[in-house]
């Protein structure tokens, strides 16, 4: 049983993300405000740090320096931010689908298959994923080709 909070979150993913129905041409998806907005700031940021520093002189040369040392701390707080939560969901992931598997066939998803390949099975439908985890896994199928080996689409409007 769901409680009420969890309720209210999904309502609220669907409406910040709202998709007709998801399949492979459509399946990515870019959140304005972090890969825009944020993005740009920052470089914005570090472009114009970089500025200051080329005409400082004096005393302001360590304020500027400044600047674009914190420029560059943004720079990688951008990047480990998002990394860090992939890295999580694909944990997520890998665990989900190893317990859909497990209901599925009985047994764990095979050993052979990576972690860009098993994100890729989420959108496969029950009736299809184990055939082509098997698949996936004896031919070394990229993610990229999983998803397109796809015909029964299961959408996955959590991850960002």
């Amino acid at each position: 049983m769901r409680s009420k909070y969890s309720k209210h979150k999904q309502a609220n993913i669907n409406i910040l993300h709202p998709m007709k129905t998801q399949n492979y041409s459509n399946h990515s998806r870019l959140v304005a405000g972090w890969h825009g907005l944020t993005f740009f700031a920052i470089l914005s940021f570090w472009i114009g740090s970089f500025v200051n520093l080329a005409h400082a002189e004096g005393p302001a040369l360590y304020s500027a320096s400044l600047l674009n040392v914190a420029g560059f701390i943004f720079v990688c707080f951008f990047v480990f931010v998002r990394m860090f939560a992939l890295k999580a969901q694909d944990r997520a992931i890998r665990a989900e689908e190893n317990l859909r598997h497990f209901a599925l066939t009985g047994k764990l998803l095979p050993s052979g298959l990576g972690i860009g390949q098993i994100v890729a099975l989420r959108f496969a439908a029950d009736e299809e994923f184990a055939a082509l985890a098997v698949k996936a896994a004896e031919e070394n199928l990229t993610g990229k080709q999983i998803k397109q080996s796809i015909h029964n689409w299961k959408a996955d409007t959590y991850r960002v």
